[in-house]
Order: structure tokens, then sequence, then C-alpha cells
């Protein structure tokens, strides 16, 4: 009795605990994100790059931080500047060079000491720097940058006419070749390597390279990938070379003169690492190739692991490369031999981060690091140690959102035509057994990628309002293998619709769904999918399609891809019957068998699916009597990058959904 009297006093002083809350659309304020990855060169430390949102001026704000391996320690090398991108150690450790705006807003080379001192601009471009890479010596940095316009005078006094080929449908001037330079680390001595009116495969920071440069060991030649001109629609014709220092000498590599880049020198010269596609057919997956260091043809060494591999890197022994590739629900990270045998890294539930491009790096005993997310954590710093296995999380970037009550998220599985498929089902917050929940399909684009399970901000939000969230992987996705993934040729959306279809009767097996409360929505590729299931399929009580692909033909004609766009069919749609194929392919053709009220989102500049399909499925919504709204977004690219804008589309939609399933 007595104890119980004390136990009963202890609770009464006892102050409440406080309820612990559900993630809200502001949240996404608090994330902080982890890129660009590099060990020093003796692996104690690394550098990344941390990017936190900057609410007042609309923009993520970006930082260079030095992490101690053993201790966890960091330090800021640099706060806020604009533009930040590509920290990278010196060969000799001392000094990192980095990527940041110079004062006219473009991209400059910068050196700093490790040991205290300002950073020092080494590059002036007029264009601003896209990549670099120091010389094995550490006394030199090439780089890329993109040339001056040859007609400049000319356009000044509006003599601005110029050809257009295989150009999206904004061009508005072409753009000039990206080319190689190199600057001693001091910035003395600046000088052109290459010219021409061909380019080197080119991509702006943030985004990764298109294609790294890579020195030799011994630093007398240069590694790069190389394209016809500065157009998207003819970027597939790529194609490896090397660049001989002393003499000048431009040779290409392979003999393919098409869908390779990445290549890489090993640690002692001998031999050369590359991607290709998988019997030269962007259809099929990335497969890691391996030549000599005289080059030509590789033999490929990635065909037992079939996966689809978007970089690789040498591990210090030159025996073995480090990939990154979806496998199933999971972003895995393998040790790939050069005999094909494969060794998974222990990743745990972290999923690397991955955007057609895996952030990681090697230290000299091989541990690797990489930015990562799981489930119920959004992205942080990851170490594994060199025996593959020991796994520890190095930051805690983003621990204040991990501790809201999150939905819990798991791998579902089933079979459809014949092929093992999956997907990821998020539960509502707060799930209840036995109880029956509105579902909400989130497909994924690409469609070469996968949905994975790691933190994913809009299923979180969606759990919060009490849905279920299912995110099918269908055919064409990356992540089991190649007669997967190219089983999309020609088949765009009828076969994916059945994957999806025969998703959703799995998901709905489990006695968890009410089946009159259904929504189906995606971008990009995901939106695609979601206007051809809404035109083939009526279960759904709404949906939202975001920068959807519409219309085939449009993609050809108008769209950054263009010309490419003929691989996924037969050809041209101008040429034999191709035609027929475009337009039964594209979901404007079915648009009046639509059944529900739909949202449709687009940007007005965005190039990769332009927002005239967006319009054509509007109109013929609109001249059906279906209910729609059309909503876009003022900017260019494909989604909308800045903070505040990225907020609104995840409210829109949050908001039509629960105007439609609640």
């Amino acid at each position: 009795m007595k104890r119980f009297a004390i136990l009963i006093a202890v609770a009464v002083i006892l102050p409440a605990a406080a309820a612990v809350r559900t993630i809200q659309p502001d949240d996404q304020f608090k994330l902080v994100s982890v890129s660009d990855v590099a060990f020093s060169p003796d692996g104690t430390k690394v550098v990344s790059v941390r990017r936190h949102v900057n609410l007042a001026k609309d923009r993520r704000d970006a930082t260079i931080v030095l992490t101690d391996v053993a201790s966890g320690t960091e330090r800021a090398l640099t706060v806020d500047r604009a533009g930040l991108a590509s920290p990278q150690f010196a060969p000799g450790g001392g000094v990192i060079a980095f990527i940041a705006s110079d004062a006219n807003k473009h991209g400059q080379v910068f050196v700093m000491p490790l040991d205290g001192g300002d950073a020092k601009a080494i590059t002036a471009t007029a264009e601003g720097v896209q990549q670099y890479a120091w010389r094995p010596d550490g006394g030199a940095i090439a780089y890329v940058t993109q040339d001056d316009d040859p007609n400049k005078k000319a356009i000044e006094a509006h003599h601005d006419a110029f050809d257009l080929a295989n150009d999206d449908y904004l061009t508005t001037a072409y753009t000039p070749a990206s080319h190689l330079w190199l600057v001693g680390a001091d910035g003395e001595h600046p000088h052109r390597l290459t010219s021409g009116r061909w380019s080197l495969a080119t991509a702006y920071p943030p985004s990764p390279p298109a294609s790294p440069l890579s020195w030799s060991p011994d630093g007398k030649s240069i590694l790069f990938t190389r394209v016809p001109n500065t157009r998207d629609g003819d970027a597939y014709l790529s194609q490896i070379e090397r660049y001989d220092v002393a003499s000048g000498k431009i040779s290409p590599l392979t003999g393919n003169d098409r869908f390779e880049g990445y290549a890489t020198y090993s640690p002692d010269g001998s031999k050369i690492a590359y991607l290709y596609s998988y019997r030269g057919d962007p259809n099929n997956l990335n497969d890691v190739f391996i030549t000599t260091a005289a080059g030509g043809p590789g033999i490929d060494v990635s065909r037992k692991l079939d996966r689809a591999i978007y970089r690789a890197q040498w591990y210090p022994d030159g025996k073995s490369l480090l990939v990154g590739a979806h496998d199933g629900t999971r972003t895995a990270l393998y040790r790939l031999a050069l005999d094909g045998s494969v060794e998974p890294l222990g990743t745990g539930d972290a999923n690397p981060s991955w955007q057609f491009w895996i952030d990681a790096a090697i230290a000299p005993n091989g541990a690797v690091v990489f930015p990562g997310s799981q489930a119920d954590r959004p992205t942080e710093l990851w170490y594994i140690a060199a025996d593959g296995t020991t796994r520890r999380r190095l930051s805690d970037l983003n621990g204040a959102v991990a501790s809201l009550q999150l939905a819990k998220t798991e791998t579902i599985t089933w079979t459809n035509d014949g092929f093992d498929e999956d997907g990821v089902l998020t539960y509502p917050t707060g799930y209840t057994p036995g109880k029956r929940y509105p579902l909400v399909l989130v497909v994924h684009g690409g469609p070469q990628a996968a949905s994975v399970t790691s933190f994913n901000l809009l299923d979180q939000l969606l759990a919060a309002h009490g849905y279920l969230v299912f995110e099918p992987n269908y055919r064409g996705s990356d992540n089991f293998g190649n007669a997967y993934e190219r089983a999309i040729y020609m088949d765009a959306g009828a076969g994916p619709g059945r994957d999806v279809m025969a998703g959703v009767a799995k998901v709905e097996s489990l006695g968890i769904v009410d089946t009159s409360r259904i929504a189906v929505s995606g971008w990009s590729y995901g939106g695609y999918m979601t206007s051809w299931l809404m035109t083939h399929y009526h279960v759904w009580k709404t949906a939202i399609s975001g920068a959807a692909v519409n219309n085939w033909v449009d993609m050809y004609n108008l769209g950054d891809g263009n010309y490419q766009i003929g691989f996924e069919f037969k050809g041209s749609p101008y040429v034999g019957n191709n035609l027929r194929d475009y337009i039964a392919q594209s979901p404007i053709t079915y648009a009046a068998q639509t059944r529900c009220p739909v949202l449709i989102i687009s940007d007005t500049g965005d190039v990769r699916v332009p927002i005239a399909q967006s319009y054509e499925m509007y109109h013929a919504l609109q001249d059906n009597h279906i209910p729609v709204r059309f909503v876009g977004i003022p900017v260019s690219g494909h989604n909308p990058s800045d903070p505040i804008r990225s907020s609104d589309v995840n409210r829109l939609w949050l908001r039509w959904i629960d105007d439609h399933l609640k």
C-alpha cells in the first residue's frame, strides 16, 4: 500500500509526455540533404555538401562539411555559398577544391586549404564550370566549360536567326559546345585542350556530371565522353575518347559510336571501366564493360548481376568495382569483381541516394561512404567499413523529422504475365488492423527507375491523412533485370497497366482496402501511367496526372529527347506505319473513356514532357464533360525545384485527394 501511494505521488508530479505528432507539409522545410561525398586521401575524413531550406529566399543554401570518420565530429568549411557543389580533396590532402558561384552567378572552381585560409577562385569562365578533376600530382585541374558564341556580335545586333534540328520546342538559341581546359592549382596558365563544333557531354551542378572526367594515374591522358553537338536529341551519339596531354591527340576508345560513357581508369592505369547499353540497345540495361588502357572493344563484366548500373568506381586494389543498382524495392551497393562475381555490401535498411547516379565514395582501405535514407528516416551520411558488412550512420541531420509519428512501410510482391513483381505499401499513420482504408497509388516515373523502401515525403503525408499508399513497380522498371526492363518496348501502357492492376489486386487481397475509394496518381512516366490507367480502368474515384506523357508524337516532335523517342518504337512516327503505334500507345487517344475527376499539373517550361500534352488532355476531358482541373507551375524544368513550389505541389496533391476520397 505504501509503494502504491508513492507511485501515485510520482505520477502526479511528473509532467505529461508530449504527444508525438504526424508529419505535416511544412516539415519539408526542415529536411536537410546530403550529397557530393568524397574521402580524404588517407580515408580518415569525408567531405559532403549539406543543403537546407532558406524559406525567406525560397532556395536551398549549401555548406561543405568535413566529417571525421572515427569520431563523427564535423566542421563546416564553407557556409551558404551560392552554387556550391563537387568538393574534392587534392591528391596531397591538405586542400580541397569545389565549385561555387562568382559575382556573376557563374560556377567557378575554388581551392581552399583545410588548415585555414580563404577560398580562392582559380577559374574565371564566362559560362561557368560544369565539372573538374584534379591531376594526379595535384599540380593542375582539368575542367569543362562552354565556349563563347562565335556569332556573339551579330546576335547582339539582332542577327540572331539560327538553325534548329533535334532541339526541344523552347530552344531560343543554339548552345555552343563545351570543351576541356587545364589550369594550374594556383590559378595560373589556364589553357584550352579541346575545340570544335562537337562537345563534351554536359550537365551543370548541382546535377551529377553527365560523364565525369578521368585522369590516367600518370597524368598523361584524360578520358571524357564526346557528343556530336549540344542538341539533347543527339545526346545518344555518345562515345568515350581519350585526350593525350603531350601531343593533344584525341582518339576514340572502344569503336562504339553511341550509348556509352562514364569511363574511369583503374588505379594502376592498365584497365578502363565504362558503361554501355547491353548489346548496344538503349531499351536494355546499362552494363559495366572493361577494356585495356590501349582501348578496343570491352568485355561485359556485369551480365551475371543483371541490374541497371548508373555508376562504377574502382576499388583501390584494381580488381573490383563499386556499383549501385535497384534490386527489388532496395537500392543496393555491390562489389563487382572483374570475373563478374558479385558481393553485396551490407547497407542494411539504408537505401543509397539514387538519381540515375549513385553518390558514393571509396577510401584507400576499401571503406565506403554514401548518402542514404531509410523508410522512416530521411537522408543521412552512412559508412560501411572495409569488411563490407559493418555499417554505421555518421550524421544526425534529420532526427527531428525521423522522431515524428511516421507510417509503416513494407514490400508487397505478386506475379503477372510470367513476371515476378513488387511494390512498396505504406500504411496509414496509426493503422488499425482489420479496418479498411482508401487507397492512393503513386506511380514512379522513368520508366527505367523503381520505387524502393526509402523515405518518401509524399507517401508519408498521404499516410498521415489516413490513406494506404501503394507504389507499384511495373515492367520497364530497372529492378528485376534486363528482360523486365526491355519488356516495355512497343508496349508502353498496356503491359505495365496489367502489372499495376495485378498489384492493386494483391493489395486488395489483404482485406484492408475500401475499394470504393481508390485514386491513381503519378508524375512524368508515372503521369503517363496515370493517364493510361484512368482511360483503361474504371476503379478510380479520382486521378492526378502530373507532367504526363499523353501523346508520343508530341514527345518525338517537341521534347528534349525528341529523336530518341524513336528507340522506344520502331523508329520515326513518320516512317512506314509507325504512326499508328505512337497513336495506339498514347493515352490521349482514349481520353473520352475516362470516368473520374482528374487533376492535371505541369510546369509551364517543361521540355522533358512539354506542357502541350497536358493542354491536350485537359481539352479532351473538358470537351467530354469529365470533371477536370488544370494547374500550371510557372517555372522551367521537369519538376519545380524550389522549396515553396515543391511544397505547393504536395499540398495540391493532398487537397485533391482529400476532396475526392474523404
